[in-house]
């Protein structure tokens, strides 16, 4: 059983897991109205430019902000949520801590550094972007640009707040030997198929 000083550190670092998970869940399905707000944007577009030959300047930057936001600030969902695609054939056969030891690893190496880059040179970013209130070059509406760039280290902070969470999740994992539960789990495709499969089978021969 882990010492009592060991449990109050684990009881911590599962509020902060709690509160990472809820902050980048809570952000990630607010932002996933934005595939709504897109989709309306493109069906106007297609009627407008097809029904009454009156296509509009303004709705290929629309768009694009539309898919940078769903890309920027789902990132920290995808991770609370464990939905990003990874390669976990030979990872998935070792035990729960030596996962925690890989991961701890690997969160300092590759993620963080790429994560506080984001949030440094993309608040370097934006603040300029602010300074002289980009448009976009690309649009003869000149649609503004600044404030969708706020995104950009807004996703980084959120990232780092997640990997925290993650880090902890990592430790927690190597003092009990258990990974933490999540709030939400995005279910592989495979596991997905292989209950379906389980259930029908059970089905037939009940």
């Amino acid at each position: 059983m882990p010492p009592f000083f060991t449990i109050i550190n684990i009881l911590k670092m599962r509020k902060f897991i709690i509160f990472a998970d809820k902050l980048s869940t809570s952000v990630g399905k607010a932002f996933s109205w934005c595939i709504v707000i897109l989709m309306g944007g493109t069906v106007y577009e297609v009627v407008m430019a097809y029904a009454f030959n009156a296509p509009t300047l303004w709705n290929f930057d629309f768009s694009l902000q539309m898919y940078g936001a769903i890309l920027m600030m789902s990132g920290a969902y995808c991770l609370a949520t464990e939905a990003h695609v990874r390669g976990d054939v030979i990872y998935r056969l070792f035990k729960p801590k030596t996962q925690g030891y890989i991961d701890l690893v690997l969160y300092f190496i590759f993620f963080f550094p790429g994560v506080l880059a984001l949030a440094f040179y993309g608040y370097e970013y934006a603040a300029l972007a602010w300074k002289i209130k980009e448009t976009s070059w690309n649009s003869p509406a000149q649609i503004q640009i600044y404030m969708a760039k706020s995104m950009i280290p807004a996703a980084g902070v959120l990232l780092t707040i997640q990997g925290m969470g993650e880090v902890c999740r990592a430790i927690i994992c190597i003092q009990t030997g258990h990974w933490p539960d999540r709030e939400v789990v995005a279910e592989e495709t495979e596991k997905v198929l292989m209950r379906t499969s389980h259930d029908e089978f059970n089905k037939e021969n009940s």
